[in-house]
């Protein structure tokens, strides 16, 4: 079971100075000013088992480059396995081109989330974890820079990755969003 999305428009940015760290008494300073040298997409694979990644880093974010992705994914998993795949309803994802590849890899099965809910996609929380302790910090000055960066970022997550465990349960959760729609609809609004 994979959890599989894509970050599209990652942006190589080059700030005009470092951005200078967190001290005890001082925030965290940056300059306001950088230049922007290109973009990355990268699609992700989140085994939710393991909580490995299998990335792949490319220009643009369209079917060839999801079918690229999916023969990726076809290479890394054991062939004995089928391949459950967890993703949004983006566009690219329900192509005539990538309805046939499907059909000639039987083993592969798509489970997509309802419209609205990318919270249900484990392999969100990890971007979030690249952007927040790599992406937002660091400076490129070029898309190749960018890329190292990332596939570096990935090398050392799968060293000793972690998978991701609710800490609700989906009754737990339910509960949480009918006391609101409770809230909401007793409000007199």
């Amino acid at each position: 079971m994979l959890c599989v999305d894509e970050k599209s428009q990652i942006q190589a940015l080059d700030r005009s100075q470092p951005i200078l760290p967190m001290l005890p008494g001082v925030p965290e300073r940056a300059t306001h000013d950088y230049k922007r040298s290109g973009t990355s997409s990268l699609f992700a694979a989140l085994d939710i088992a393991s909580g490995k990644v299998i990335g792949s880093l490319h220009a643009r974010h369209r079917t060839v480059e999801f079918k690229r992705f999916l023969a990726q994914i076809d290479a890394a998993v054991p062939p004995e396995l089928d391949v459950h795949l967890i993703l949004d309803n983006y566009t690219t994802h329900k192509t005539k081109e990538v309805q046939r590849w499907l059909l000639a890899h039987p083993r592969f099965h798509l489970h997509f989330t309802p419209t609205g809910s990318s919270w249900l996609n484990l392999v969100e929380r990890w971007f979030a974890e690249l952007t927040n302790k790599k992406l937002k910090r660091s400076a490129h000055k070029s898309v190749r820079e960018l890329n190292a960066d990332i596939r570096g970022w990935i090398e050392h997550w799968n060293e000793n990755p972690r998978p991701y465990v609710w800490t609700k349960t989906a009754d737990q959760i339910f509960d949480s969003l009918t006391r609101y729609c409770q809230r909401i609809t007793d409000s007199g609004h």
